[in-house]
């Protein structure tokens, strides 16, 4: 079965790494991309990206209502994101969405319209298989090592902080982790934001430098011991495995799924 795909923010970097996945998967039609500033444009005018005829919408109304398409893939920014996908699940276009920095409240009315459309939508914090473990390490450590940090790093351009794999991760630390205060109750920052954000108890610091594509360390100390879960993703290749297994396993469902971890095998 070919599945007919439409993907949002192609020129991006993870959208030109998408772009390149859906076009060389062979059970994958690329039907159509939504680009800000591009509208009737064809891919074959991007550069690097694709030499194929594929049509580039402004107007997610126009693309969905134009091109038959049974997954959407969103890649953009989280103030287009949330429209997007809204739009594409009142279509009744299955969606995959690797856009951090949606609100709490917006994935809510997201699950909302999905289980009551039956739509299926993947939302994923991070894409690469080994975030996804690292991630889920560090919850089944949590249990024994409550005291913790995390350090994300990213590259300059990334818009949101702390990144979606971070809260993520300190979403999944909370389910096994009993909120509490660390490190001195008297402690001051000499420079504020030094112990960086907290989440009960929880410190979360987040890097920004050139260089760097996504990166994330989980720190547990207990007495007399460390121990650190620690995942690179030193190339944008690294998060299309879990695009494309995203993509086909979105086709079987019908209600709203947070996190890669809850449609992986572990």
């Amino acid at each position: 079965m070919t599945i007919n795909v439409v993907i949002a923010g192609p020129r991006g970097r993870m959208g030109t790494e998408a772009v390149k996945m859906v076009t060389n998967e062979p059970s994958f039609n690329l039907v159509a991309c939504i680009d800000r500033k591009n509208d009737g444009e064809k891919m074959r005018e991007y550069p690097n990206l694709s030499q194929q005829n594929i049509p580039v919408f402004e107007s997610p109304e126009e693309c969905f209502h134009t091109k038959k398409a049974d997954v959407f893939i969103d890649l953009t920014v989280p103030e287009a994101c949330f429209d997007h996908a809204t739009l594409a699940i009142q279509n009744n276009i299955r969606t995959v969405i690797g856009t951090s920095g949606l609100t709490a409240s917006q994935i809510e009315e997201l699950t909302i319209l999905s289980n009551n459309n039956q739509t299926g939508c993947i939302i994923a914090p991070n894409f690469a298989i080994g975030a996804v473990l690292m991630m889920q390490f560090s919850k089944m450590a949590a249990k024994y090592f409550p005291d913790v940090e995390i350090i994300e790093k990213h590259h300059d351009q990334k818009l949101d902080a702390p990144s979606g794999t971070a809260v993520k991760t300190v979403e999944l630390i909370k389910e096994t982790r009993t909120a509490k205060s660390q490190g001195r109750p008297d402690e001051e920052e000499t420079m504020p934001g030094a112990r960086g954000a907290e989440e009960e108890g929880i410190h979360v610091h987040s890097v920004r430098l050139p260089g760097h594509v996504a990166h994330q360390e989980v720190i547990f100390g207990s007495s007399g011991q460390t121990l650190t879960i620690k995942h690179d993703s030193i190339d944008r290749q690294s998060f299309m495995s879990g695009v494309k297994f995203a993509v086909e396993k979105v086709m079987d469902m019908n209600k709203l799924v947070y996190g890669l971890e809850n449609i992986l095998d572990i």
